[in-house]
């Protein structure tokens, strides 16, 4: 799964690299340690703004038939295998898909002196996008704008810390899954570039959600993953 990234590039930045329009009203703000249910930033194509733009949305999504948002909580990922026919994701898969900027994601590998943090991230430092999916829940006053960020099986290296991943988008698949008809020839990672991204040990006070800053994304003494056949095991929520 995918349940802690960090996004630290301004909307600026943002809205120049993806060629959205900017409609964060200067409330993006860096966050070395993104977790459920914070805001999160997100590209789309508008029909009203008639292209891309650059929006703030809570991570969770929250399908508009839902009675209330307490299950957004733990609608932060959409399974790949699953997306198309899910009850709470079809709908947005078919017709509401995103892009999410990140600098790279986090996950936890069990080991016997403990769990050792890695941050997956590219060598160079440049963006990343996950394949996302959007929804509107509510109306006036009440409405939210929600996301969830699909997983696939994870790849190479990257399974030797945990079994699924962010379905990260090369740059070159960005405008496809934004705007195909069928996206679904798109849910397999590119493996080539996914590859190549480090995969980081990190240290531990990643762990609470309390805690931001770069210090979160730098190297720390630890581990290489790849040393290690074990993989966490994560439940299928969907």
């Amino acid at each position: 799964m995918c349940g802690r990234y960090a996004s630290t590039r301004s909307a600026a930045d943002l809205s120049a690299l993806f060629e959205a329009a900017d409609e964060t009203e200067g409330a993006l703000a860096p966050d070395y340690n993104v977790a459920p249910t914070d805001p999160v930033a997100l590209v789309r194509h508008s029909a009203r703004a008639d292209g891309r733009v650059l929006s703030l949305a809570r991570w969770g999504l929250v399908p508009s038939w839902a009675k209330d948002t307490k299950g957004g909580a733990r609608m932060i990922n959409a399974r790949a295998e699953t997306v198309a026919t899910s009850r709470a994701f079809a709908q947005s898969f078919e017709r509401r898909r995103c892009l999410v900027p990140a600098d790279g994601w986090y996950e936890w590998l069990k080991r016997p002196d403990g769990k050792q943090p890695y941050f997956m991230t590219r060598p160079d430092g440049g963006p990343l996008a996950f394949a996302g999916l959007w929804s509107v829940w509510g109306s006036g006053d009440q409405r939210l704008l929600t996301i969830s960020v699909i997983t696939v099986a994870a790849v190479g290296d990257l399974a030797a810390v945990h079994d699924r991943m962010p379905l990260v988008l090369p740059p070159q698949r960005w405008a496809q899954w934004l705007a195909a008809d069928d996206a679904t020839g798109l849910l397999m990672p590119d493996t080539d570039w996914v590859t190549q991204l480090e995969i980081r040990p990190v240290g531990s006070a990643v762990g609470d959600v309390r805690n931001d800053g770069p210090e979160l994304v730098r190297a720390a003494p630890g581990p290489a993953a790849a040393v290690s056949p074990a993989v966490h095991q994560s439940p299928s929520l969907f």
